[in-house]
């Protein structure tokens, strides 16, 4: 939004001088001003290059926002990880997360009849087909945590270093998944989503150049557009996506967390059986609970444990035979992550490894330490 000053100097010359008004306004009326002439802005072709700016020049607001409320406060809620992988119980106050945490780890949160019971994070674990999973009750979240709204900047900031996020309702609020998901999602969460399939190298001349392996819906200009309002004038751009605008913005700013979720509907006891039917219509990919009597919770742990994507490898010392219990892995580790589970020091002392199993060509494969294993690997390491 920009605003035209006109005035007249001694000579009866008229001068124009064009203003940004976002530049009169404070950081947070920055936000509130470009969220609305977003919101205002039909999308088509005619305005996407203008949308895009203003999409980035809000992303780059908020991050400042993030900065400040960082510098001047300091992050107060942490998270300290423990176990195979660490859930995070994501909802309004008094939704029945503490209940949650209680029955799936037999944890002791508080739980009461009033909202704001948790005022900080409270961990347990949760020992499933020889997992363990630290599930970890934070204080609920509302409308306008992205915003700093009820020590929500805190909060989202102590969940992006989760690996998995349950995302709670109760059955009579379902709507409040949507709200929270927006406010994750303006926190730099994303949710369900691979980080963009983006390449982009700075350089210090040659101005920009865009490579595609696919067809793209946002036009070469509007990718230009948005680049220059990061200051990059020159890169070699590879594009192996049709991405939209917010997925090129965040590839620019690589400070986004992807972490899988769900979505869990509590308290279905309280409504008859009619109404349950309709909302499992409504809702497929939401798992129905009830804290409070029990029901689901098996599923609950089920869908936790496939989320996760465990894989199970079997370590067999040199000259002897394979151990009974798995360590248990996420997909995609290496032979590294293996060696850091051991020992610290080991990655310092690896020579090589052997693999028997689905991730190598033979039984018996001799592998490096970058070596991705595979669900029930049979692996020997060397140091």
């Amino acid at each position: 939004m920009k605003i035209l000053l006109f005035s007249v100097n001694t000579n009866s010359t008229i001068l124009i001088t064009e203003f940004s008004l976002y530049s009169w306004m404070g950081i947070e009326e920055q936000i509130r001003a470009l969220e609305e002439e977003i919101k205002r802005t039909p999308y088509n072709k005619a305005t996407e290059h203008h949308i895009g700016k203003l999409k980035a020049k809000l992303a780059k607001l908020r991050e400042e926002a993030e900065k400040r409320q960082k510098k001047g406060k300091g992050v107060q809620f942490a998270i300290k990880k423990e176990g195979d992988a660490t859930a995070v119980l994501v909802g309004y106050p008094s939704v029945g997360k503490s209940t949650l945490l209680n029955v799936l780890t037999g944890a002791k949160s508080d739980v009461a009849d009033y909202s704001f019971t948790t005022l900080k994070p409270i961990p347990g674990m949760l020992n499933y087909k020889g997992a363990r999973i630290q599930i970890v009750d934070v204080p609920g979240i509302i409308e306008g945590a992205s915003k700093g709204r009820g020590r929500g900047r805190e909060i989202i900031s102590a969940i992006r270093s989760a690996d998995l996020i349950l995302i709670i309702s109760d059955v009579f609020n379902i709507h409040q998944i949507d709200i929270l998901e927006k406010e994750l999602y303006d926190g730099g969460i994303r949710l369900n989503q691979q980080p963009p399939n983006i390449i982009i190298k700075k350089k210090a001349r040659g101005g920009i150049n865009i490579t595609t392996t696919t067809p793209l819906a946002i036009d070469e200009k509007t990718i230009v557009e948005i680049l220059r309002e990061y200051k990059i004038h020159n890169a070699d751009i590879l594009v192996r996506e049709d991405i939209t605008i917010d997925r090129l913005i965040d590839a620019i700013q690589g400070n986004r967390v992807y972490i899988p979720a769900i979505k869990v509907v509590n308290k279905i006891d309280l409504v008859d059986e009619n109404y349950l039917e309709n909302l499992r219509k409504k809702y497929p990919d939401s798992v129905f609970i009830s804290a409070e009597k029990g029901y689901g919770i098996e599923e609950l742990k089920e869908k936790i444990y496939q989320k996760l994507e465990f894989i199970r490898v079997f370590l067999k010392p040199p000259g002897k035979k394979p151990e009974k219990e798995p360590m248990i892995l996420r997909k995609g580790s290496t032979i590294k992550d293996i060696c850091e589970r051991l020992h610290r020091d080991m990655i310092k002392r690896f020579r090589y490894a052997k693999v028997w199993g689905k991730s190598v060509r033979f039984p018996g494969q001799r592998v490096g330490i970058d070596h991705v294993v595979e669900d029930e690997d049979i692996v020997t390491i060397y140091a």
